[in-house]
């Protein structure tokens, strides 16, 4: 397709869009400064275990299971952007809940089981948030993008969802900066919370400034107002007049909304295996126990801190590269070097961890690791969710693929202190094996989607399953 699309329009509208996956890597980064502080106030006073703990750094993934299960039906029913609106709501309200949990029902500085019920409820209520905000905000990015760019747009997505884990870095190394420990344990970390807020309110505002995708316009019979945004997104109304005709004759071509199965079961694997292999590599662990982690290596808090914003950096960079390279080179390429990357970069941590060696060489093969991911799983996993699945069963097809993506997650996740006492050696080892096994299913089962319509994608699953 030739540039008949208004670029300064659709690249407002994706920037909003945007804000959903910087709140996403917020909210998700937001307790590596805090969970430090968080087990000194609500873990140790009790007398629980690092399988608590785990389990309440990790407790907001049960919140993005939850989001993810239910962006299809509140998608489908409320439309993208509507969802979006109530994601940023419940941004909103779990960044003042985590800061401070007490309110309305406890004493500060009194620690209780009960408290820590409540902070973990607030966290899932923001979980809530970023497992909608991760299915729709790719979703609503790919249903607006014209197909020789939507890669690039939806990267876009990715680099908003790194560039908000930096932020949040930078926000809590600058709340910890030249403080106590002391201090950060009673009042820093309420301030890492609270700091979302802002985003939040933000992006809820902005959403009311853009339309709603042609595409579930098209789906709830809304054809004038389907018209009337494909009229802004490109400046030819030829153009516009056809992208309408073959978005309404796929839509059209069956009840509005297709069973899940509708067009076989392989699709649907490949979604859920995309996600699953995403997050079996072990990357989330790298983003959520990132101090700890060098710190284990010998840092100082500060500097543990700091390193985290240097690998931060780093995430920002490779994600760019994925951002100009894959409407260029395509997603299997980028996905098969990036498990390559991955898979020695985990390796040599592993080996590392059994010969108990720390320094600067773990320091440079998470960044080898980090790197690898940012440049091709990262970005790239979302843009083939968001991509490959037909329109009548995109809305429940993406939930099920990000419920999985967070389920295991959330299992990476809250096992990861429990199988670093039991063997880092054998942990890093395991994340290298997933990296391996994710380069073989891409190889063996993932199709091309560069520069396809996503209606020539539902041809493809048509005709396979036809």
């Amino acid at each position: 397709m030739t540039k008949q699309y208004n670029t300064a329009y659709i690249f407002a509208i994706t920037l909003v869009a945007t804000l959903g996956g910087l709140l996403f890597g917020y909210d998700t980064a937001v307790i590596s400064g805090a969970e430090k502080s968080i087990e000194a106030y609500l873990i140790r006073p009790l007398g629980l275990n690092s399988l608590i703990h785990g389990a309440t750094v990790s407790s907001a993934l049960i919140g993005c299971i939850l989001g993810g299960v239910i962006s299809g039906l509140l998608s489908n029913h409320w439309g993208r952007k509507k969802t979006l609106i109530f994601a940023s709501l419940l941004f909103f309200v779990s960044a003042l809940g985590s800061g401070y949990p007490e309110a309305f029902f406890f004493t500060k500085g009194e620690p209780s089981i009960a408290l820590l019920l409540t902070f973990n409820f607030y966290r899932i209520i923001g979980g809530v948030g970023v497992g909608l905000a991760s299915a729709v905000s790719p979703m609503y990015i790919s249903e607006i993008a014209p197909a020789n760019i939507r890669g690039r747009l939806v990267s876009f997505n990715q680099f908003a969802i790194i560039f908000g884990m930096l932020v949040v870095y930078f926000v809590n190394w600058g709340i910890a900066y030249g403080q106590s420990i002391e201090w950060i344990n009673d009042i820093g970390w309420r301030y890492m919370f609270v700091s979302e807020a802002i985003p939040a309110a933000l992006f809820g505002i902005l959403l009311f400034l853009v339309p709603e995708t042609p595409r579930f316009l098209l789906l709830s019979s809304k054809d004038d107002e389907a018209k009337s945004v494909l009229k802004k997104l490109y400046s030819d109304n030829g153009t516009s007049q056809a992208i309408f005709q073959e978005i309404k004759l796929s839509v059209g071509q069956a009840t509005s909304r297709a069973k899940l199965f509708s067009y076989g079961k392989v699709v649907i694997l490949i979604g859920i295996l995309l996600s699953v292999f995403q997050q079996f590599v072990g990357i989330n662990v790298a983003l959520y126990y990132a101090p700890r982690i060098f710190e284990s290596m010998g840092a100082a808090k500060d500097a543990s801190m700091l390193q985290t914003i240097i690998m931060g950096f780093v995430n920002v960079l490779f994600t760019v590269v994925a951002i100009l390279t894959v409407d260029k080179w395509g997603r299997k390429p980028l996905l098969i070097t990036g498990s390559i990357g991955m898979a020695v970069g985990m390796f040599a941590i592993s080996v590392l961890a059994f010969n108990n060696i720390i320094g600067i060489s773990t320091l440079v093969f998470i960044i080898i690791y980090t790197a690898s991911f940012m440049m091709s799983w990262g970005p790239i996993c979302w843009v083939l969710i968001s991509e490959i699945f037909p329109n009548k069963i995109r809305g429940q097809a993406v939930a099920v693929a990000v419920a999985f993506q967070w389920f295991a997650n959330y299992l990476i996740s809250s096992t990861y202190p429990a199988m670093m006492e039991f063997s880092g050696g054998m942990t890093y080892g395991f994340y290298g094996l997933m990296a391996v096994l994710s380069a073989l299913f891409v190889w063996k089962m993932v199709p091309e989607t560069k520069g396809k319509s996503l209606e020539e994608m539902e041809k493809l699953w048509g005709k396979k399953n036809g």
